[in-house]
């Protein structure tokens, strides 16, 4: 594996083992790395996310839909926590090279069958143009300088190649206003209350929601920051809003339906919640000019 990586270092990067991943030097962590570092670099945190995050047949059938098929192909997952996207997509890429700051997740990350590099994902010591597939899901959005991760992330595509990114919040459906920003800051009470929600301790939900940077109302994605951010680095951008349950039909300019609660905080937010902009995520495709 390390030989593997050697050959996409930038010259003169040293990268150390750590048991079943590799490590390069983060000098000046952010607020952003070190949450996201104790919270998907808790084991037990990090398996939990692997079993049940971004393995639906939704999820499968939008990105294979989006990439084709990566065979042969150099692929580099920024953000890659335990190793959800490979994992259900599978396939026989030539070389798998995963990104991330967690320890634990990169771990598990490795089992998929990831050269698992430990690095921040804002300066990434990978050499420019090496890959033809690079592909950031769910991870934009957990980062402290937004612009930077997904630059950073496009200097490593190679002409012809493509970047892929999903799962970042869309500001326009996530801007609750009104009685629909309370019932949002109501929502952890609420969901103690009931015993229902993902996270399992007080701990773990508050060290899960400081990693959401800016997944909170007023903050988010929108198409204009993927074609600002990417359009002049020689990309055609290819944007697509949508709800989590649909699948390559998102490529066809369809976003399906929201659940009912979110639907709800649009309709008290003043929004139409079965139009596009009340979607929940975000897909860009973006392929550059070869």
């Amino acid at each position: 594996m390390q030989q593997v990586l050697k050959r996409f270092l930038v010259p003169g990067v040293d990268v150390a083992a750590r048991g079943r991943y590799f490590e390069c030097p983060i000098d000046h962590p952010s607020d952003a790395i070190d949450a996201n570092t104790f919270y998907f670099g808790n084991a037990v945190w990090a398996r939990e996310y692997f079993d049940y995050c971004h393995r639906t047949n939704h999820f499968k059938e939008r990105w294979t839909a989006a990439i084709g098929d990566w065979s042969d192909k150099v692929v580099v997952d920024v953000g890659c926590g335990p190793g959800n996207v490979f994992a259900t997509l599978g396939g026989k890429p030539a070389v798998l090279i995963g990104v991330d700051v967690a320890p634990a997740s990169l771990e598990i990350a490795a089992e998929q069958g990831y050269t698992a590099l430990r690095a921040d994902a804002a300066h990434m010591p990978l050499q420019s143009e090496c890959a033809d597939v690079v592909v950031v899901n769910a991870s934009i959005h957990h980062c402290q300088d937004m612009a930077a991760v997904l630059e950073e992330a496009a200097r490593l595509v190679k002409p012809g190649g493509i970047i892929v990114t999903d799962h970042d919040p869309q500001r326009s459906a996530w801007d609750f206003r009104g009685p629909a920003k309370l019932l949002w800051n109501a929502r952890l009470i609420v969901y103690r209350l009931l015993g229902r929600g993902f996270h399992k301790s007080l701990s773990q939900q508050a060290w899960g929601l400081k990693t959401e940077i800016h997944h909170q109302p007023g903050h988010g994605m929108t198409e204009a920051f993927y074609r600002d951010t990417l359009e002049p680095l020689g990309f055609i951008v290819n944007v697509y809003p949508h709800n989590h349950e649909i699948g390559a039909e998102a490529l066809q300019g369809k976003w399906g339906r929201a659940e009912l609660k979110y639907q709800i905080g649009n309709l008290l937010s003043g929004r139409n919640p079965y139009a596009a902009s009340s979607a929940l995520s975000m897909m860009c495709v973006a392929r550059k000019a070869g």
